[in-house]
């Protein structure tokens, strides 16, 4: 059309590259190509057409939120001649209608988050990686902190729910691993954490919350529940975390670790490969940071307990065995997310590992047979009814012997047995050597004999020292009353 200004229309079709015949057309009807296109019509009978405006369309207006294979079901129940195939075609249709017609959604609006201003905390589970500590399945989830700003994080191994135990210990080692802390905190909200509770223990539990941000100068702020994309900054990362947990545990090769703590350091070394990654970032941001008060805060909860007369004492549904010394006297006990911390008055006595109830309610067991072997040794058949029997064995060795020893002799005398296996594992503190060799007499297909094992596991003679005591003679004694003491001049 630029040439057709100044030239004929044969001409400007010449140098625009087309025929003179194309160039009379454009002459006639300078309209688009797309332009011309006819409306494409309907190639075949609308199978909605019946049921559309009488049927669907009143079902969208009263129940927005339906579903469009809901909705497919409901049409196909009244009209049953209505093929299979037009499904897609509904879900279509109901698509570009609500697009036209439906109600107005939820907005999310993207935020901008200034350096040192919101720290954000959430739990993550972490039941389907199939962790395991020395071969036992590691049911736990993730305390995960991070800062919105520079997106440095920070995980936590918590062993039980999503308690405010947990979160005040996963903060705080946050913090200051940190060594700095945001102007703000923001957390899910608290009351799913404790929908189980009372009103007046979920008003304490905040209380707590509250306290424990203010004494880090931390403005505590939640996002509404059931709104996880309020909570976005933290909410996403979860799933980066995961995954580069369980691809560094393809790599390496196993997923059983020997101990919590090293499954803890794991997670830590993960976690610091990430923060590298967000250093510069961290520097920028740092600056504008609070400075940590003078020491940490509790992060614990304190309750005081009796120790019954099954040497031992119950709390939160679970029973820990204690040394029976004990019996009678009131403990003050923290409770720790991982352990029991356990003192009488101002002196402390002992670290308990935590126990959990059982998914079906019933009481949890934390035993120790030190406590009671004692009491065990002049009662042996009170093992074999023992509500914690299983508990008591130390290691899946000694439930084996019990096992077979039942199978093999009178109950009594298994009892009896299995008594003086585990006191001998207490006195000649051979608890892992004696497993051995006792899993070692089962796979050969012999019971476990006491005296055997007993003359296996004792103190070997040449191992006795031979002390020679020389006794002074009397006549010495005498002697020492005619020294006499001569002071300085």
């Amino acid at each position: 059309m630029s040439f057709r200004q100044t030239e004929t229309p044969t001409v400007a079709a010449a140098k625009a590259g087309f025929s003179a015949a194309t160039a009379y057309r454009i002459e006639q009807d300078p309209r688009l190509p797309s332009q011309k296109r006819a409306p494409r019509g309907r190639r075949r009978r609308d199978p909605l057409s019946e049921v559309w405006d009488s049927e669907v369309v009143p079902l969208l207006k009263t129940a927005p939120g339906l579903r469009p294979v809901a909705i497919f079901d409901e049409i196909r129940r009244r009209h049953p001649e209505i093929g299979v195939g037009v499904r897609r075609t509904l879900e279509r249709r109901i698509r570009a209608w609500r697009a036209l017609n439906g109600a107005e959604q939820d907005v999310i609006f993207r935020q901008e988050h200034p350096p040192g201003r919101l720290g954000l905390s959430d739990f993550t589970d972490m039941g389907d990686h199939g962790v395991s500590i020395a071969g036992v399945p590691l049911d736990h989830r993730l305390y995960h902190f991070r800062l919105a700003f520079s997106g440095w994080e920070h995980a936590h191994v918590v062993l039980g729910g999503e308690s405010f135990v947990a979160l005040a210990e996963g903060l705080q080692n946050a913090l200051w691993a940190l060594g700095r802390a945001p102007l703000q905190h923001r957390s899910d909200s608290l009351s799913a954490a404790f929908r189980n509770l009372d009103a007046d223990t979920r008003q304490d539990q905040t209380r707590r919350y509250e306290a424990l941000c203010a004494h880090y100068r931390m403005a505590p702020t939640r996002n509404n529940r059931g709104l996880a994309h309020e909570n976005g900054s933290i909410e996403s990362p979860h799933g980066h975390l995961k995954r580069a947990i369980e691809d560094a545990l393809l790599l390496r090769g196993s997923r059983d670790f020997d101990t919590l703590e090293a499954y803890r350091r794991f997670v830590d070394e993960i976690v610091g490969r990430r923060n590298a990654r967000n250093g510069k970032r961290l520097d920028l941001e740092r600056p504008a940071l609070q400075a940590l008060p003078a020491h940490r805060t509790t992060d614990y909860e304190e309750t005081i307990v009796t120790v019954t007369s099954t040497s031992g004492f119950t709390l939160k549904k679970v029973f820990y065995s204690v040394p029976s010394r004990l019996i009678g006297h009131r403990l003050r006990v923290r409770l720790y997310d991982d352990r029991l911390e356990c003192s009488l008055g101002a002196t402390p006595l002992m670290t308990l590992r935590r126990g959990r109830p059982h998914p079906t309610g019933k009481h949890g067991h934390v035993v120790d047979y030190r406590h009671v072997i004692h009491s065990l040794r002049r009662k042996p058949m009170a093992l074999l009814n023992l509500i914690y029997r299983e508990q008591l064995f130390p290691r899946r060795a000694y439930q084996r012997a019990f096992e077979a020893l039942l199978a093999g002799d009178s109950e009594k005398q298994a009892c009896r047995t299995m008594v003086g296996l585990l006191a001998l594992a207490h006195d000649r503190a051979c608890e892992a050597d004696l497993a051995e060799a006792i899993d070692a007499e089962l796979d050969a297909g012999r019971l476990p004999d006491l005296d055997t094992l007993g003359r296996r596991f004792a103190p070997h003679p040449t191992a006795i020292p031979d002390i020679t005591v020389e006794v002074a003679p009397l006549h010495l004694y005498d002697e020492l009353s005619t020294v006499q003491w001569v002071g300085a001049a």
